[in-house]
């Protein structure tokens, strides 16, 4: 059980500097008043805000601090828990979230949320939406069960009947049966790899066993003739070799006559001007008598002796020139056949190069027949191993199968556990199982509050209601102060669910203007027989405008409000 036993807050909302503080376990009954704004509902945002981080009303959280002061806002609540005192803080401007049990903080969670859930998980037991179902019912921003979705309603029923384990446990198991079926497929898989590595090693071991020492001897015939057609290579690649020598010593005689045909060549020129010129002269002196240019008679004489020996200069070039033009020739000659050689020489080194090749690759194949050789040897000669490691992978393989069959078997064990966990199977045989009580219970409240009709919640918390005048009524039919009864029973029918479970069971119940909004002065009265003598383990607290219920409850709280601070007056 959850027994609050105060709450105090400051620069909370319109709370000025100084603490306000207010004892929740002091007497059974309390009346907060005051006029509008001046603070009374503050103590339900703040009790919300301190446990929840939010507030009851639909408020900001960053406008739950003082707009005055607007800083070092903090909420204090203390209750016990069983024998466990605690404490919670929680303030804004700075930002604080502690906890207390027996004095002593509590080691705080790497982030807030982590803090929050084992505050509501582990110490209250109880989410916002219950607190607020069983401990607060307001004319703000509550909402009642019957306005809630059915999902929401199935929530609060679950923390109320404490199965709410059921459901994160179904959580916890659907973890389980994905990485239930995730590590079947994995087995699966694995399976039909070993089963692959079996057939593949079997065959292996034929194929060794069968098949080596025909290839053995297949391979030796390949390098038997890989050899001697190597022999044959190396014997061509020697005489050729010995032509290209034979060859290059040969050309040797016809180097130069490039050099001699391009000296000769010079010398033809030469000889051919020169011819050229003597030609000229001896046309001149033929064909004039009289110089051109002094106009001077030629002696006869002197001109005939000039012809003569100019013809004879000219013949000796002639036969120069027919001497260099035999000579040319006989070098034209020698350096086509140097040309040839050269020619004959390259051929026959690039056939030499083409042995060579052939005789490179003859001898890489001869060295990797070679290794097969020795690698199919060792197969044999290991053999043995082989078969070892066939053993192997039959035994991974029988390992594999039982791990496969022991985890079907669970995973069928969670299939069914799924079934029994969803929200159509133990939980429905629990709520089943309480569900008449709890029609039982409202319909006592209803009756006490002379609010006669049959109202029934089914397996799906859906409403059922019959009136004297109609058979089938629904929540929504009825008036706003019928519908306030109806939330009343209701809520006392949560609380007397939740002390019978023990779950989460309080001695708190906040009302904020129940009596203001919608219930009458009929209905007030026998509301209040309800909270004075049929829910006397509580600590009630009656939020109203209504001065003329002071007499009616044993404390009464008045909030005022002075230059915009709200707080208690003494």
């Amino acid at each position: 059980m959850i027994e609050f036993k105060s709450i105090r807050y400051k620069n909370f909302l319109s709370t000025g500097n100084h603490f306000t503080e207010i004892q929740l376990n002091k007497t059974p009954n309390t009346l907060i008043v005051g006029q509008n704004g001046s603070g009374k509902s503050t103590i339900l945002d703040s009790l919300c805000f301190s446990l929840f981080n939010k507030a009851f009303r639909n408020i900001n959280r960053g406008q739950l601090v003082n707009s005055t002061n607007e800083k070092d806002c903090l909420v204090e609540v203390e209750f016990n828990v069983n024998k466990n005192e605690y404490k919670v803080i929680r303030g804004i401007k700075p930002n604080i979230f502690q906890i207390y049990m027996n004095g002593k903080m509590l080691d705080e969670d790497a982030s807030a949320a982590d803090q929050q859930k084992k505050l509501e998980q582990n110490i209250l037991k109880l989410n916002y939406k219950s607190f607020t179902q069983i401990v607060i019912l307001g004319s703000a921003s509550f909402v009642p069960f019957m306005q809630l979705s059915t999902a929401n309603r199935r929530e609060v029923i679950e923390d109320l009947l404490d199965i709410k384990v059921f459901s994160s446990m179904l959580d916890i198991l659907k973890t389980r049966i994905k990485a239930s079926k995730e590590t079947l497929q994995r087995l699966d898989l694995k399976k039909e790899t070993i089963a692959d590595k079996i057939e593949m090693q079997q065959s292996f071991i034929k194929q060794i066993e069968e098949t080596g020492q025909n290839d053995i001897s297949e391979k030796k015939e390949s390098i038997l003739q890989i050899l001697l057609e190597t022999d044959e290579y190396n014997y061509k690649s020697a005489e050729l070799l010995a032509e290209v020598e034979r060859k290059t010593e040969e050309v040797q005689q016809f180097c130069g006559a490039s050099d001699a045909l391009r000296q000769l060549g010079q010398f033809k020129g030469k000889i051919s001007n020169k011819k050229q010129h003597t030609s000229e002269t001896l046309d001149f002196f033929k064909d004039n008598t009289v110089c051109p240019t002094c106009t001077q008679d030629i002696e006869d004489g002197f001109r005939l002796n000039k012809i003569d020996e100019l013809q004879q200069v000219l013949t000796s070039h002639e036969d120069n020139l027919q001497e260099l033009e035999d000579a040319i020739v006989e070098e034209e000659k020698r350096q086509q056949t140097f040309l040839d050689l050269q020619k004959e020489i390259t051929t026959t080194q690039n056939e030499l190069s083409k042995i060579n090749v052939r005789i490179s690759n003859s001898n890489k194949l001869r060295a990797s027949l070679e290794q097969e050789i020795q690698t199919i040897t060792s197969r044999l000669e290991n053999r043995n191993s082989e078969h070892e490691k066939l053993s192997e992978y039959k035994a991974e393989l029988r390992q594999v199968l039982a791990d496969l069959k022991q985890l079907k078997e669970e995973y069928g064990y969670f299939l069914q556990a799924n079934l029994l966990l969803k929200d159509d199977g133990v939980k429905s045989s629990i709520i089943k199982k309480y569900l008449p009580l709890i029609n039982q219970q409202v319909n006592k409240y209803l009756q006490t509050m002379d609010f006669y009709i049959n109202f029934t919640l089914d397996e799906e918390f859906k409403e059922k209601i019959q009136t004297p005048v109609h058979e089938n009524f629904s929540y929504e039919s009825f008036s706003e102060g019928e519908k306030m009864r109806i939330d009343l029973s209701l809520l006392f029918t949560w609380r007397e669910i939740a002390k019978l479970k023990n779950s989460v069971c309080t001695n708190l119940l906040i009302m904020d203007e129940v009596f203001d909004s919608s219930l009458d002065g009929f209905g007030t009265e026998e509301f209040l027989k309800i909270i004075r003598y049929i829910i006397s383990d509580a600590n009630i607290f009656i939020i109203s405008h209504k001065n003329e219920l002071n007499d009616k409850f044993e404390t009464v709280l008045e909030f005022t409000k002075t230059k915009g601070f709200s707080s208690l007056r003494a």
